[in-house]
């Protein structure tokens, strides 16, 4: 049996698998149209989760300011100081694209087989990915993308996207599982071993998302009338992690070695060959100092924060924090937390605010669950929940929460939802000024090179608009997307 270590991980995102993640044949070789759905399925799932969890998971990271680039070295400066070009970064989208291919291969094959179980998770792994596309990118390609006649796909707005999300999670909810017809999903399936039950609220809970990012859009409307109607319909989300956690005997995923690490611990440490490249940021560090939050120890190791871009400090690099890694950490594409924040802003804004405080409850403590603490004597206290608040007290207090629990590997989340929402707030002083600066509260970086404008997107890569003449014109990364608060 040939040992198939996902190409992308390996050569763009340079994220790992575990050894345990064993096929036959590299799908990427074989026909799409006579592979077996087993074969292709881990290569889509490997590789979304490669490239979301490596280079994204650090840009989302930067932007949400868990960490900072360290003075002494400088391999993301250009995250931090918001300069990112075609140039940088290109196998993101490649890396996504190809997964995508794999993805849509087993959903067209799934289609016409009438095997509605692949179909089901097909289409929630092609919603999901293509979701964080569109979010960072804006207009991207959808309808015509993955498809071997259409070399130069074309690129639908973020609106006409965020339609077909939807539409195609419509599609695949009402599929008649029960009436599938071949093999289900089993072991090939690295996220739920199989469990339809599992996907059904993955895929509902992706519905919930997507209709939440447009609830400040001019797409309001819709936004509301579906999140009305799933809350009405007693629609049933997601509970746990979805991502890889466990292998097939039940054993973490992620090994020490090299290729089978978490993405983010293979991408920035052993690829880099320098543990100590992110350091701890003074916007979450002083957060949790403000609310002596014990998440602090688990998130970072020993040593003071680092101002946000103040990577030409020189403050001796020994006195400064490093981000706390491990090869074991789950790689996710969405947390059991993100998906309880989630529901309790909808019962928040769409049913009067009833079970939104034990939701917002339930998210908290199930991160500090994470790392093995206890939130109670928090969400009693400095994170309780504002019952008697406004809303925007309430969205803030949720908004903020889910800030914190998207760290490590989700951090391009907690970007999105400060782009929609506004939170955290952003800060009118850099962080040396200490009478001034509100802990927690968003910067801009000290060496920004966009005038005082933080980035609200990437910018299509070079790679593609060499490729395809129908990439849209560049546009700044200063730019919001369409759904974008602000």
């Amino acid at each position: 049996m040939k040992k198939f270590i996902i190409s992308i991980i390996v050569s763009a995102a340079f994220a790992g698998c575990s050894s345990n993640l064993d096929i036959n044949q590299d799908p990427d070789s074989l026909n799409p149209e006579n592979a077996p759905l087993s074969a292709q399925l881990p290569a889509g799932i490997t590789g979304i989760i490669g490239s979301e969890g490596a280079s994204m998971a650090i840009i989302g990271g930067m932007w949400s300011q868990y960490w900072t680039q360290s003075n002494a070295a400088n391999q993301y400066n250009s995250i931090d100081n918001y300069s990112i070009g075609t140039a940088d970064y290109n196998y993101i989208w490649n890396g996504m694209y190809d997964a995508l291919g794999d993805i849509r291969n087993v959903k067209r094959k799934a289609l016409a087989e009438e095997n509605w179980n692949y179909y089901l998770v097909a289409t929630v792994l092609e919603v999901q990915a293509s979701q964080v596309l569109t979010d960072f990118y804006g207009s991207i390609p959808y309808k015509e993308a993955s498809n071997a006649s259409i070399l130069q796909p074309k690129f639908n707005t973020g609106e006409e996207v965020y339609t077909y999300m939807i539409d195609d999670l419509n599609d695949a909810l009402a599929r008649p599982l029960a009436s599938s017809k071949g093999f289900p999903p089993s072991n090939d399936d690295f996220i739920f071993r199989g469990d339809m039950t599992k996907w059904i609220k993955f895929a509902n809970t992706l519905k919930l998302k997507v209709y939440m990012r447009q609830t400040n859009s001019s797409r309001a409307a819709i936004a509301n009338a579906g999140i009305t109607a799933m809350l009405a319909a007693g629609t049933v989300f997601l509970n746990e992690d979805a991502g890889l956690i466990l292998d097939k005997e039940g054993k973490p995923i992620f090994t020490d070695a090299v290729n089978q690490s978490n993405p983010l611990y293979e991408f920035n440490i052993r690829k880099m060959s320098v543990a100590t490249n992110l350091r701890m940021s003074t916007t979450l560090a002083s957060f949790f100092d403000t609310n002596g939050d014990t998440r602090k120890a688990k998130y970072y190791l020993a040593g003071n924060s680092l101002n946000q871009g103040d990577y030409e400090s020189a403050v001796g690099a020994g006195t400064i924090a490093v981000v706390n890694q491990s090869y074991a950490t789950p790689a996710l594409l969405m947390t059991k937390e993100e998906s309880l924040f989630l529901q309790a802003e909808a019962k928040e804004r769409y049913q009067g605010g009833v079970g939104a405080k034990a939701l917002y409850d339930a998210a908290v403590n199930a991160n500090f669950t994470r790392y093995g603490l206890s939130g109670a004597t928090f969400v009693a206290g400095s994170y309780a929940y504002p019952t008697a608040g406004t809303l925007d007290q309430k969205i803030e207090a949720i908004i903020t929460q889910k800030w914190i629990a998207s760290f490590p590997g989700n951090g391009f989340e907690a970007f999105f939802e400060k782009n929609r929402t506004g939170y955290p707030k952003t800060s009118a002083v850099y962080q040396t000024d200490t009478a001034h600066y509100v802990p927690g509260q968003i910067v801009y970086s000290k060496t920004g090179t966009t005038a005082g404008l933080f980035p609200k997107r990437l910018v299509y890569p070079l790679s593609e608009r060499n490729a395809n003449p129908n990439v849209p014109s560049l546009v700044p990364i200063t730019t919001p997307v369409w759904w974008a608060k602000n």
